[in-house]
């Protein structure tokens, strides 16, 4: 399985973070999302959160595989870099790449895990 996806779609930012929208006209099936995911990454588990919550900026000692299942959230890298997240779109964040989060105004959903070294 895998994820419907157009390498245009695909933004490399300066600090290495990736960021791919979803493309697909149907709406993203999380199911099928998080066992593309289970195929790549380890450690693999669900999150989700509130209307406005945050994260402050953190940093994780491996590279972060993640995609937004339902809602918006936004990831803030500390070069004033913002990448809007949408149900579908794919992020990696290398290792020890600081970041805060906001999620959007109707909550999130998101799964993730961790690319091999």
């Amino acid at each position: 399985m895998s994820i419907s996806t157009r390498s245009d779609d695909s933004v490399s930012l300066s600090s290495g973070v990736e960021h791919r929208r979803y493309s697909d006209t149907a709406p993203p099936d999380s199911a099928m999302i998080e066992t593309s995911l289970r195929a790549e990454a380890r450690d693999v588990y669900g999150w989700s959160n509130a209307p406005g919550d945050t994260y402050g900026v953190h940093e994780h000692g491996y590279t972060k595989l993640l995609y937004c299942t339902r809602g918006s959230i936004d990831f803030i890298l500390v070069d004033g870099g913002r990448v809007a997240m949408m149900p579908g779109d794919r992020l990696v964040l290398p290792p020890r790449t600081p970041h805060s989060a906001v999620v959007g105004p109707e909550g999130c959903a998101c799964v993730e895990g961790k690319l091999p070294p």
